[in-house]
């Protein structure tokens, strides 16, 4: 075996700084929901490749429909040589997203390319420039992904000015103090003071903030937006590339929603493991760019499109959305088990398998990412990969995959009341 701290000490050597890596684990193999090193210690994993594979890991279905794949063609480029596999799946996408009307898809390679990509559409439809975006919201490190998010440190620092036209307001959240009606009265505000919303192309949001906090947007707030963008002719974009894949107890996390958006951007779990993202909606918007304007060399690659075929159907006939409630509905009565012994513990939530706990500091009730940032230490000693987010870095969230077995979830529910335990020793 290959010593970890040469593998460490080669890292460092080699690779950016740039690229940060939240362990030391250096990954020999996976199934399913864990991971085992070069050393061969094992690990549950709880953060699935952040929600990429919540078809757990070398689903055999995946891995069977992207081997047949290989022994056809592994690459043509899709606006030189089409095939039949990525309009099927477009055809897919198309049915199964929200929204009674017709659609249409582009595929890409990155989440943040679908958001890059969205943002062309919606400008190239509308004919206008700037988007409003919240603040912790996360919509890629690309330069108008960075413009779009609403959290500096690490994503904006040192990298110069963002792309202009770019808005941010309040993300409601009560327990920072900030309610829906605030949210609108600032978007209200930024419209009388700052942009026309007649200039104003989009609206985008995450319908759970991932790296924000996994806070879901309130019911209120979306159907607002959805008034707002109909009265200016706004589009309303729904980033869905955390989110999406049964990750919240339906196929998508707009489905907890009374509204529908007029383009959604996909990736992560999309393709179970291989790059693929996509960004769909209204056929007469999605037509708004001219031919050659959308696209990319690897976008739609044959193999992360035959992984996506799979993994759509495993969701469906593995009820994978019915799973992903059962499971966060077992991790968030197990985290309430402990509160009191836990007054760490300010807030439990998330729809469905898209679970976060947070952490204030017992004295002082202000956010701790030093307590949030000892549980995940403490366990992965103990053998469980968690990771923290949240503008404050105080929140834990769960991402395991959908298809956890049984008895490793319930060691994982081991492991982390005692990490949150023994954490405040």
């Amino acid at each position: 075996m290959i010593p970890v701290t040469s593998l460490t000490d080669r890292k460092n050597a080699a690779i950016s700084r740039g690229v940060g890596m939240t362990t030391q684990i250096y990954a020999d193999r996976a199934e399913n929901s864990e991971i085992w090193d070069k050393e061969g210690n094992r690990y549950i994993d709880f953060a699935a490749g952040i929600a990429v594979v919540n078809t757990g890991h070398r689903h055999p279905r995946v891995i069977e429909a992207v081997k047949a794949q290989l022994d056809r063609f592994t690459h043509t480029c899709a606006q030189v040589v089409p095939y039949e596999s990525y309009v099927h799946l477009a055809e897919r996408l198309n049915e199964i997203t929200p929204g009674d009307f017709a659609k249409k898809t582009v595929f890409v390679t990155t989440g943040a390319e679908a958001v890059e990509n969205a943002v062309k559409i919606a400008r190239a439809a509308t004919g206008r420039s700037a988007v409003v975006a919240f603040s912790g919201g996360f919509h890629g490190r690309t330069f108008m992904g960075m413009a779009l998010t609403g959290k500096v440190v690490p994503y904006k620092v040192g990298f110069g000015a963002m792309p202009g036209d770019v808005f941010h307001v309040p993300f409601p959240i009560e327990l920072h103090g900030v309610n829906v009606e605030q949210s609108l009265a600032a978007l209200k505000k930024l419209f009388a003071a700052d942009v026309d919303p007649a200039r104003v192309a989009a609206i985008i949001l995450e319908p759970v903030q991932g790296e924000g906090g996994f806070y879901p947007a309130p019911a209120a707030l979306m159907r607002a937006l959805r008034d707002i963008c109909d009265q200016h002719g706004i589009l309303l974009i729904a980033d869905e590339v955390q989110t999406g894949f049964a990750r919240t107890g339906k196929m998508f996390a707009m489905e907890h929603y009374d509204v529908v958006p007029d383009l959604m951007t996909m990736a992560k779990s999309l393709a179970g493991g291989f790059p693929l993202a996509a960004v769909t909606g209204r056929a007469e918007i999605m037509d708004g760019p001219g031919p050659g304007g959308l696209g990319g060399t690897y976008g739609g690659s044959p193999m992360g499109i035959a992984a996506a075929h799979a993994v759509l159907d495993v969701i469906k006939d593995e009820n994978l959305c019915e799973r992903a409630e059962q499971l966060g509905g077992r991790l968030k009565q197990r985290l309430a088990a402990i509160r009191e012994q836990a007054p760490e513990i300010v807030d439990i939530r998330g729809p469905g398998f898209m679970n976060a706990v947070e952490f204030n500091d017992a004295k002082t009730n202000l956010p701790s990412a030093d307590f949030a940032n000892r549980v995940r230490l403490i366990a992965l000693e103990k053998g469980l990969i968690l990771l923290t987010c949240g503008v404050h870095g105080n929140v834990i969230r769960f991402l395991a995959p959908i298809t956890i077995q049984d008895e490793v979830f319930a060691e994982a529910m081991d492991i982390l009341e005692a990490s949150i335990l023994e954490a405040r020793a």
